[in-house]
């Protein structure tokens, strides 16, 4: 018997951390997901899916959002249907963003976490270790692949750019 994969379909992209001691504020990641074309999948992206926004063809959305860190277990949750996401999409891209009230780094957060699964499978998780002087990171790269369907890269890579900008270069090719 031959090997026959549909790829990854589904997946969940999930965010942890702890809330920032009496007397500070407030700590505020956010997950963004960035869709390519595939006439462009390294140049700007087609849309960006974050807290008050959703996919216009609903295949990515936001379950959880937080703005403090003070929820039970994972914070923020956003799914995405990859198996339903149209055909013109040959990539995306998903990051994690430090809202800036005041300067933070990854460092400086109470314990971060980022998970990614399909079904109870978990794909990835890290605690943003190798990146502790970035403001915000990718943490997910999903490619589609015309023989085998959406396939993942793992990696976590850190920029030290605003929100804005992160979302604008997020989805450049990443050099080891």
């Amino acid at each position: 018997m031959t090997g026959f994969s549909k790829g990854i379909r589904k997946v969940e992209v999930a965010l942890q951390w702890d809330p920032s001691p009496a007397g500070q504020p407030p700590t505020d990641l956010d997950i963004i997901a960035a869709p390519y074309l595939a006439s462009d999948p390294y140049g700007a992206p087609a849309y960006l899916v974050h807290f008050d926004s959703r996919s216009p063809d609903g295949t990515i959305f936001l379950n959880r959002d937080s703005k403090d860190g003070k929820g039970f277990g994972w914070d923020e949750v956003m799914t995405l249907e990859l198996d339903r996401l149209d055909g013109r999409y040959a990539r995306v891209v998903v990051g994690v963003v430090i809202q800036q009230q005041v300067d933070r780094t990854f460092a400086n957060v109470l314990n971060p976490a980022v998970r990614i699964r399909e079904g109870y499978n978990v794909l990835a998780q890290d605690d943003f270790g190798s990146v502790p002087g970035a403001t915000a990171a990718t943490v997910a790269e999903f490619v589609r692949d015309e023989s085998r369907g959406w396939t993942f890269r793992a990696g976590v890579y850190g920029f030290e750019d605003d929100p804005a900008t992160f979302a604008r270069h997020m989805g450049r090719a990443h050099r080891p």
